[in-house]
């Protein structure tokens, strides 16, 4: 009875560190209108950065400002793929895609009106940093933005694409 107890309570604790926490499903629009089923965003086996924002929000202006900079030696050096997600409301989602264009931010951007994306992941304040691995794994979350965390989140990205 003790060695099928030991043997359970082993087999839960090595499936538990074996699960990993990965994108839930929720379907967003895009900035062009397109449909988008957040749990299938992928990068082909490369870093997978998903950044959390809002129109309203300095700190979240000034990282997406500082990463777009380096944006092409970081995707030349890992692969890496930005994914950036408005939280901003309803009424509010017609200032994003203007914020975008005239930043001339490359990302990928998807709009989470009705904050289900955001309150899936637990997040609760913005800015508000994802990277996933190669295999849709969340390997790491950050919360806010001070100037120069962007080579902490790169130099996350290279240890998660082996760099």
């Amino acid at each position: 009875m003790n060695k099928l107890f030991l043997s359970l309570c082993l087999l839960l604790v090595s499936f538990a560190l074996s699960a990993q926490e990965r994108l839930p499903k929720v379907i967003l629009k895009d900035i062009e209108g397109r449909t988008v089923q957040t749990d299938t965003i992928s990068n082909n086996g490369n870093p997978l950065v998903i950044t959390f924002f809002a129109t309203w929000c300095k700190p979240c202006d000034r990282e997406l400002k500082s990463i777009d900079e380096l944006y092409d030696d970081w995707r030349r050096e890992t692969g890496v793929r930005i994914v950036a997600v408005s939280i901003d409301q309803a009424q509010n989602v017609n200032k994003v895609k203007p914020m975008v264009d005239q930043n001339g931010w490359r990302y990928d951007v998807l709009l989470d009106p009705n904050g289900e994306f955001r309150r899936s992941l637990g997040i609760l304040s913005v800015p508000y940093t994802v990277l996933l691995d190669g295999q849709g794994r969340i390997v790491y979350k950050h919360n806010g933005y001070t100037d120069g965390a962007e080579m902490e989140l790169y130099k996350k990205v290279k240890e998660v694409a082996g760099r």
